[in-house]
């Protein structure tokens, strides 16, 4: 058995091409998909943030307004760049979310990704301290956030408050207790997946990876998710850690399916640049009759050492037919590789 759920990154854009023209649009059928595929029996509905850009950005609204309406999926995201996080702020808005959906929140944090603008975190008004990266800022960032979900109190009370406090130090309301449990790390390292493990989090992997070896990129995302085990075992962790990794997978089984992606273009590993002097290698997409796509999904080593696959979904081409890719899989691929 495998958690199935699909992660979306909500684009939008005025063209005429597109069923999802406006930021409005965006929420509303984001909100509309995760009814439809918690209806389908998908496990949980991802969301991807992105400042500065035609996509989804402030996600606890939007979780939120997905907790409020559904009752039984996962409800994440994939992932919050840290960057940009005010800790306090967002464990505060972290914990009213995952009350509202009664502790369904599975929220993946990272260091981000390359942004539409120039260090946009800037704008937000971080910086790094003296002698840091950004990358060490966002790390940072995480560890504040995950100390707070504890729910432990840090903040010295008003002796002559407006309203009767409780005793001893205050802490962060509302609080959900176990939510930081269910805290997920983006590593694309198999450094920062280490450190994730020690740290407590789980374990978010994408389609994106720096390249530490050369291999294909299925076994060295393998690679990585059985080094994060190693190191939550070493760190004495009580409780099973999670990990998931994200696939575009598109299941030809009608002729629409066939025009949008039934293309024949050869689908296979991509090594570049992301970022200067950062080698990358990027996950090939699976395209195909359930048939091959069983046989192909079975060869992934990365998806077998998972528990949780989030699948990507093309989202500008409306809730319909996106409702559709999901269950595409859920009833013509999942159950021929034993995940249903």
């Amino acid at each position: 058995m495998k958690n199935i759920a699909f992660l979306s990154f909500g684009h939008w854009t005025p063209s005429p091409q597109s069923q999802t023209r406006s930021g409005g649009d965006a929420l509303l059928q984001s909100i509309d998909l995760a009814v439809a595929a918690e209806e389908l029996g998908a496990d949980g509905a991802y969301f991807r943030v992105h400042h500065f850009a035609r996509q989804l950005a402030s996600p606890f609204p939007l979780l939120a307004a997905i907790g409020a309406k559904t009752k039984r999926i996962e409800i994440g995201t994939a992932v919050i760049d840290m960057r940009y996080e005010n800790p306090m702020y967002m464990a505060e808005d972290a914990g009213a979310a995952d009350l509202i959906a009664a502790g369904r929140l599975q929220l993946g944090i990272s260091r981000g990704s390359p942004e539409q603008v120039i260090d946009g975190w800037k704008y937000f008004g971080f910086a790094p301290p003296q002698g840091q990266t950004e990358a060490d800022m966002a790390r940072g960032h995480a560890e504040v956030f995950l100390d707070l979900l504890k729910g432990e109190g840090f903040a010295q009370p008003n002796p002559r408050p407006m309203f009767p406090n409780p005793p001893g130090l205050l802490r962060l309301e509302p609080h959900s207790p176990g939510l930081d449990e269910r805290i997920w790390w983006g590593a694309a390292t198999d450094a920062t997946a280490v450190w994730a493990a020690k740290l407590g989090m789980n374990l978010q992997s994408s389609t994106l990876k720096f390249d530490e070896s050369g291999k294909p990129f299925h076994i060295q995302q393998a690679e990585q998710i059985r080094a994060y085990r190693a190191a939550w075992k070493e760190a004495g962790h009580t409780r099973q850690p999670r990990v998931s990794v994200s696939r575009s997978i598109f299941a030809l089984v009608n002729d629409m399916d066939r025009a949008y992606f039934g293309n024949g273009r050869s689908e296979e590993d991509q090594f570049g640049y992301i970022e200067p002097e950062k080698r990358a290698v990027f996950g090939r997409g699976y395209t195909g009759e359930p048939d091959m796509l069983i046989r192909e999904l079975a060869k992934d080593e990365a998806i077998a050492e998972a528990d949780t696959l989030l699948l990507t979904v093309p989202n500008q081409l409306g809730v319909d037919y996106n409702a559709h890719v999901i269950e595409a899989i859920l009833k013509h691929v999942a159950p021929g590789l034993g995940w249903r």
